[in-house]
């Protein structure tokens, strides 16, 4: 088991093309050729989960939390950062991190805190623009259906509530083969038409190259014609939060006190409670202010995030209740995830739960 075996997994639920553009994901230490001999997930990679990884036999470390997130133009150790490089380079351990591509999955971050939540009917909050591709190519009648069926196989045409089609039009497309060519229509270096239809097909980004190797194995013609073009519509199935609902509606204190259990958090900071039921709840782990005006608009009861500055709690206007949680406290079942994950992916394969707390954050 290599550690391209291993990512290759982890990027089915949360492709590196879903990052935001800041992020840093990926492998950040290692060889992706390199043997596994256990993995170690954590939130965050610092020095003593470099050494749990060393003490239960881990040469690579998944972590949601990219520790290497801005240019290191040194290394010597000045820092946590450059402590942490060192130790795992020094002790040939890899780390990979995913980050955002997890937090704008929709199997990721945000959906685990629903899962927890028991937030059901889920919606992204924030769909992802610029991700999805239209592929359009043409191709022989007697070869359509074959190809649509190897394109849909790797993954075309399954987007949300989009649906992928292809439409026949009337008259021919033409193929030339040369000396060298061995064409499946017509004769070799003869010019030949025969009726087509076009196929067009949507897909995510991340996909492209596989669609167009699956084009290009499984089209009869030996030059194959197609256009790519980028969709402004956004995805459904990808982006930043969650909204649902409770199966049941809840009052805003109790709810707020069972929201502090279930997170096993000190406190939860909040905006003015407005005294009327929760039914509709907005979730987005991490440090979520940039989507306030998101959960509004979506007509939530109340929004679940963390990293909320004073004046940004006055956001809220009594259309809903803002509720900070931490930034820990809203991603710490994310390790939780991965782990569960990848041990249904790989089974009778070390994928190990960090025990360790990364809180920096202390309550008194």
């Amino acid at each position: 088991m290599t550690i391209r075996d291993i990512t290759n997994c982890i990027e089915e639920i949360a492709p590196l093309s879903y990052a935001e553009d800041f992020d840093n994901v990926g492998l950040l230490i290692g060889n992706y050729n390199a043997n596994v001999t256990g993995v170690l997930v954590t939130l965050d990679t610092l020095e003593f989960i470099v050494d749990e990884a060393i003490e239960k036999n881990c040469n690579l470390i998944v972590s949601f939390h990219p520790i290497i997130f801005s240019g290191l133009k040194k290394i010597n150790g000045n820092n946590y950062v450059e402590r942490v490089v060192l130790k795992a380079i020094q002790n040939n351990i890899a780390i990979y991190s995913m980050h955002t591509a997890l937090d704008n999955s929709f199997f990721g971050v945000n959906a685990k805190i629903c899962d927890v939540l028991g937030i059901q009917n889920r919606q992204v909050l924030i769909p992802k623009k610029d991700n999805i591709r239209k592929l359009t190519t043409y191709v022989p009648i007697r070869d359509a259906e074959k190809l649509r069926s190897s394109l849909f196989k790797v993954g075309a045409g399954n987007i949300g509530n989009y649906d992928s089609c292809s439409f026949n039009v009337d008259g021919y497309g033409t193929y030339k083969g040369n000396e060298d060519s061995n064409p499946t229509i017509g004769k070799k270096g003869s010019l030949h038409t025969e009726s087509e239809t076009f196929i067009s097909v949507i897909f995510e980004k991340h996909l492209e190259s596989k669609i167009l190797k699956t084009l290009f194995k499984s089209h009869p013609y030996e030059e194959v014609a197609y256009d790519i073009v980028s969709l402004e519509n956004s995805n459904q199935k990808v982006g930043m939060g969650m909204i649902g609902e409770l199966k049941n509606v809840v009052e805003e204190a109790h709810f707020l006190n069972q929201l502090k259990k279930i997170m096993n958090t000190s406190c939860i900071r909040h905006s003015k409670l407005r005294g009327k039921l929760i039914k509709k709840v907005a979730v987005l782990g991490g440090s979520g202010s940039f989507a306030i005006g998101n959960a509004i608009r979506s007509n939530a009861d109340i929004y679940i995030t963390s990293d909320i500055k004073y004046h940004e709690f006055y956001k809220a206007e009594n259309q809903l209740i803002i509720a900070d949680i931490g930034h820990y406290e809203s991603e710490q079942f994310t390790k939780n995830l991965l782990v569960d994950y990848l041990t249904k992916k790989i089974p009778n394969f070390a994928i190990i739960l960090s025990e360790k707390n990364t809180n920096p954050i202390y309550y008194i």
